[in-house]
């Protein structure tokens, strides 16, 4: 399968993070994406591997990694208790793909949101 795209990024993402993109710059995923993410998260992949677009297109919480300029895409499942992530990266052809999803430590979450690191956006709607 040949890259897809399966989101773009809002103005209040790139509003919020500071990023110097276009409203609208489109997000794809390839296969090479989805073997990674199967490889390293199993399941993780299983379970949450169809809701990638809704995460991207309706994130609970953003941020920016610093170690590696992710773009990272949080969404809050209540009901089963995880926080998944999706990680957008830029290659070097300046093209955005999903490379990562994986659940995230409920206390490593509130600690991220009380450092600033992960915004909440269904708090700062002003921003969506």
């Amino acid at each position: 399968m040949p890259r897809r795209k399966i989101g773009e990024f809002s103005a209040g993402t790139i509003n919020a993070l500071k990023l110097n993109i276009s409203v609208g710059t489109p997000i794809y995923i390839a296969d090479s994406n989805i073997e990674h993410m199967k490889s390293s998260h199993l399941e993780d992949f299983k379970k949450y591997g169809n809701d990638i677009e809704t995460i991207i297109a309706s994130p609970d919480y953003i941020g920016k990694n610093v170690r590696d300029d992710s773009i990272e895409f949080v969404k809050e499942y209540v009901l089963n208790g995880d926080f998944v992530k999706v990680a957008v990266r830029i290659s070097l052809q300046n093209i955005y793909y999903a490379r990562s999803l994986y659940t995230l430590n409920p206390t490593r979450v509130k600690n991220f949101i009380a450092k600033g690191t992960l915004i909440n956006l269904t708090s700062n709607q002003n921003i969506v």
